[in-house]
């Protein structure tokens, strides 16, 4: 694999680290801006906000630029917004940056990818994206943890510094090792629109939102379900989610290269293995050792689906692949917050703890659904174009025969 995509990966990183680590470090930014915890809260949603009208918007605005110019830019945007956040003087600004910090999350991953795969030969597009996210899934197994306890013993002040010069660490090496791009002559705002005019895209789209919203039904409540339910105490939950963030890892791997081997197939058995393996966890929740297990299996089946997706979607926008790719990236924060909103209604309602993993079942099962839709298409364009080629080779050996 080229070296660049190390510098894509250390960025992913980055972006992965200070998605994720708020949620470990929220009681600490409570207490220091006097705030409640629900109101806290926000200071999470204001980034996944950033995100979701990031993504598109900053990708629209710089379509004809050179894709590593983009990068650089978006780096620079992602060091600014987690500075200021961690100089931040109240609450109220402290949303405000870490809306900021959200901005260029989408962008960059959209610009990585069609730059990762631009790296590599056409059977390893599909790994080389995967590799790109292998950053932001070992940000799970190694950033969240560290950032956290890093904020838990010096001030979660300091987590969001490191969290920038993580940052500068990704700017300098896109500087230094991705190779120019060139500014995207066949690029163009109607051009990059067009792509959403294609139903395949707003089914990999659907995918992303409803097949990732299973596994983040299950994981926004992974702490009370492993200490209420399962037993463990509140200071091994920590590497709970450590577990948890090797399966991811383990996932991205297994998706990214089978991805580009059978992708449909390959989709189909990561929602069914999720929905199996939520399903399972409202079981094994009772058990240590069984959800310790079924944690890991839930970031491995979640996280197989990323890299597909993502191979796919750009696949299936042909030549205008950046709006496209950015806005997978608004799709799984959406995922994020429909697993959330869902997994909560069903606690409030009474139902218990492990309720979340039926939610989440039900969502990887409507995530299959529309896969196997997609896959009909597919067959269905892949007939019509045989017989296209069949007719074509009929007509040209029946003038041959004629001359």
């Amino acid at each position: 694999m080229p070296i660049a995509l190390l510098a894509l990966a250390i960025g992913a990183f980055g972006i992965g680290t200070t998605e994720f680590v708020m949620m470990g470090v929220l009681p600490q930014a409570a207490t220091d801006f006097g705030v409640s915890i629900p109101a806290a809260g926000y200071l999470i949603s204001g980034y996944a906000l950033g995100v979701v009208v990031g993504a598109p918007l900053l990708t629209v605005l710089a379509v004809r630029l050179p894709r590593k110019t983009m990068l650089m830019a978006m780096m620079g945007l992602f060091i600014a917004g987690n500075t200021l956040f961690a100089l931040s003087p109240n609450h109220e600004l402290g949303v405000l940056f870490r809306f900021l910090a959200g901005l260029p999350h989408g962008a960059f991953f959209g610009a990585g990818a069609v730059v990762a795969s631009s790296l590599v030969g056409k059977g390893e597009k599909a790994k080389a994206v995967s590799m790109m996210f292998m950053g932001l899934t070992l940000a799970n197994v190694i950033g969240v943890p560290l950032g956290t306890l890093l904020g838990q013993q010096v001030g979660w002040r300091a987590t969001f510094l490191l969290v920038s010069l993580i940052g500068v660490a990704a700017l300098v090496s896109i500087v230094k090792l991705v190779p120019h791009q060139g500014r995207p002559a066949e690029a163009s705002l109607r051009g990059e629109l067009s792509a959403f005019r294609k139903p395949q895209v707003w089914l990999a789209l659907a995918i992303v939102t409803f097949g990732l919203g299973g596994g983040f039904a299950c994981l926004s409540y992974v702490t009370p379900m492993m200490t209420d339910v399962a037993g463990f105490q509140p200071t091994t939950v920590t590497l709970l989610l450590s577990l948890a963030g090797l399966g991811m890892t383990l996932g991205n791997f297994l998706g990214g290269r089978l991805a580009d081997r059978a992708p449909m197939p390959a989709l189909c058995g990561a929602l069914i293995g999720l929905g199996v393996v939520l399903t399972a966890f409202t079981v094994t929740a009772e058990s240590k050792v069984g959800a310790a297990i079924t944690i890991f299996l839930v970031g491995v089946s979640a996280f197989m689906v990323g890299p597909i997706l993502q191979a796919r979607v750009m696949e299936k926008a042909g030549g205008s692949p950046s709006l496209v790719s950015a806005a997978v990236q608004s799709a799984f924060n959406i995922a994020n917050s429909i697993g959330a909103y869902l997994g909560g209604l069903v606690i409030a309602a009474g139902m218990g703890l492990v309720a979340p993993n039926w939610v989440g079942a039900l969502l990887a099962a409507l995530g299959l659904g529309l896969a196997v839709v997609s896959a009909t298409l597919d067959r269905r364009e892949n007939a019509a174009l045989a017989a296209e080629a069949a007719a074509l080779a009929s007509n040209s050996g029946s003038l041959t025969a004629r001359a």
